[in-house]
């Protein structure tokens, strides 16, 4: 998904639970996710690209893990930043499957439900061996960011590449509603989960 939409969706589902400069490094590391050299190449399990599920969760829970222990060591920007990264992947793999797709296939033509309905953590969807996401053809995937340059090499790309998989934005069409939608939804599952059971003492340092 792209920076605008990532900030957008993080601070409609948290805005009103972490104070300014709390949720401003959370969406600041979230971002960085998506730097070209450090965050991209090499990295499928930052974006679940790939078809990188199992390294994907497993990312999520590495992040998650460093949370508890920073704030209990006074560290609250390595734990902000720690939920920022956990977040880009969580709510990329709305935009970098076929989630979306699977999930209103259910459903008949013409009477899909409107994107506030989308079920973000459907276990049978997530463990369905249809799930797929977005593989990267370099260096031509490259080029699909490129003004006019994307239109042209769009048709020599195959049809299971993130460049026409992806719904990163809404000139993707009317699957990015639901997409945006889920990620709203899955960030506030991914905090609900990283907090449950926390002491308010805790619970008030990360909220900064």
């Amino acid at each position: 998904m792209r920076k605008a939409y990532h900030r957008a969706i993080t601070g409609r589902a948290l805005a009103e639970t972490f104070s300014r400069p709390a949720l401003a490094t959370i969406i600041s590391a979230n971002l960085k996710q998506d730097a070209i050299l450090s965050g991209q190449i090499g990295h499928p399990e930052y974006h679940f690209d790939e078809n990188a599920f199992a390294e994907s969760w497993a990312y999520l829970e590495s992040n998650r893990a460093l949370i508890h222990p920073a704030l209990a060591a006074g560290q609250v920007k390595v734990a902000w930043r720690a939920f920022g990264r956990l977040l880009h992947a969580a709510q990329d793999l709305y935009s970098h499957s076929n989630y979306i797709r699977l999930w209103l296939s259910r459903f008949p033509e013409g009477e899909w439900p409107e994107p506030e309905a989308i079920d973000p953590c459907d276990a049978a969807l997530l463990a369905s061996h249809d799930l797929r996401s977005g593989k990267l053809y370099y260096p031509l995937e490259i080029l699909t960011f490129l003004p006019v340059v994307g239109d042209w090499v769009m048709p020599f790309l195959p049809r299971d590449s993130h460049a026409w998989m992806n719904l990163d934005a809404p000139t993707r069409g009317p699957l990015f509603a639901y997409a945006s939608a889920a990620a709203v939804k899955r960030t506030c599952y991914e905090y609900a989960r990283t907090v449950e059971g926390w002491p308010q003492d805790l619970l008030r340092r990360f909220h900064g």
